[in-house]
């Protein structure tokens, strides 16, 4: 059985990183937020543009967002900014600590200077680091990794070499008790029927084609043809030629095992396996959203070498062909174009991807952490008000 050493939390899950973060509950804060972790060495700031401001819907998906992002197990440490009466910082505070979690909340109010407040915040995130290196790491086996599939920037490539290496892997650690999640709901638009053929009920098939249908609907509603807007102009760009073309590479992603279960956007699986959560093909969403599902490290395939990243867990960056490599080797961290050279097969790469997310595991650090790539936004579906 494969292990790695990570940080077991009180509520039984285990991270592969230590983080202590500060998160705005709000977009105005942002700029404070990040003013603030500045201050403390190793505090990483995590900024988003949403708001109060917002349908129901999409209130209930930001809050759902933010407490797994600051509960998530690769954190330690979760300091909240909030602005006003109805800010839900102490809220989603006070639930987090119930669960054993170690959070602040500060608001920011007109009785409050806002040096007063940096000056309580540097303070607590002062700590918070100091007993984030006391914490001691344990051995924890494969079954307790959940693994995030995404792609990005992606080419004619990414459907030969790269997302079918990600499949080997992802059917890989499913049969050795893992989890892995594939999301990008409109990337599934034109093959949506293979993956609901492979879910284990009906109640499973028709919450995976409700999904699709609903996403579908929403963006014809505000008067775009998904089905005739993809491949987008930069797949086009990529070689990608058609909307087939492009779902059918992107769910290569998913390899072959049985859809276990299909969850909401930045919702925790209740079983393990292959998962599917309904994100949008936006990386910088998509990603935010898995890693606050509990996903402790991303696979990201891509062709045109998209740098992102995520302030929370690894991204590993997988390339679909060796002139990237070549050109890009500071962002990417696997060469799948070695496929292309005829030197390995799609099994050989996705054993060498599996390798490479235990050592990360183990603490080994990605091309994007390297880099300080930490992108983070919260997918939403309606306007601000």
């Amino acid at each position: 059985m494969k292990t790695f050493n990570g940080y077991r939390r009180k509520n039984g899950t285990i991270g592969v990183r230590n983080h202590v973060i500060v998160m705005n509950t709000t977009g105005e804060l942002a700029g404070l937020t990040k003013k603030l972790a500045n201050l403390v060495p190793e505090a990483v700031p995590v900024t988003h543009q949403t708001g109060q401001m917002q349908y129901p819907e999409d209130i209930q998906q930001i809050y759902r967002t933010l407490k797994g992002t600051a509960g998530h197990p690769n954190v330690s440490a979760t300091l909240f900014i909030g602005m006003g009466q109805n800010d839900p910082a102490e809220t989603i505070a006070e639930e987090l600590q119930k669960q054993g979690h170690h959070v602040h909340a500060i608001t920011v109010r007109k009785n409050k200077s806002i040096s007063l407040a940096l000056n309580e915040g540097r303070q607590w995130l002062a700590e918070a680091v100091k007993r984030s290196h006391l914490e001691k790491m344990e051995m924890a086996d494969v079954t307790e990794l959940t693994i995030g599939l995404e792609c990005g920037g992606s080419d004619a490539w990414s459907g030969v070499t790269a997302n079918p290496s990600i499949g080997a892997f992802s059917d890989a650690i499913v049969d050795d008790g893992g989890t892995s999640i594939l999301a990008e709901t409109p990337e599934a638009i034109g093959a949506e029927h293979i993956l609901a053929k492979r879910s284990v009920s009906e109640e499973v098939s028709e919450q995976f084609l409700k999904i699709v249908d609903d996403y579908e609907s929403r963006a014809l509603a505000i008067g775009e043809d998904v089905r005739s807007a993809n491949p987008s102009p930069g797949n086009i760009t990529g070689g990608l030629t058609t909307l087939e073309e492009k779902s059918l590479g992107c769910i290569k992603k998913g390899g072959t095992a049985p859809l276990q279960e299909v969850i909401p956007y930045s919702g925790k699986p209740e079983k393990k396996g292959f998962i599917f959560m309904d994100t949008p093909g936006y990386d910088v969403e998509s990603v935010a959203g898995m890693a606050a599902g509990g996903a402790q490290i991303v696979l990201f395939s891509t062709g045109k070498g998209s740098p992102t990243g995520s302030p929370i867990v690894p991204v590993v960056k997988i390339g679909t062909n060796p002139k990237l490599y070549k050109n890009m080797p500071e962002h990417i961290d696997v060469d799948s174009g070695k496929i292309l050279e005829g030197t390995h097969n799609i099994n050989d790469i996705g054993m060498e991807i599996y390798d490479l997310v235990m050592e990360v595991a183990n603490g080994k650090l990605t091309a994007s952490e390297k880099n300080n790539h930490q992108e983070f936004a919260i997918w939403r579906l309606a306007e601000t008000m």
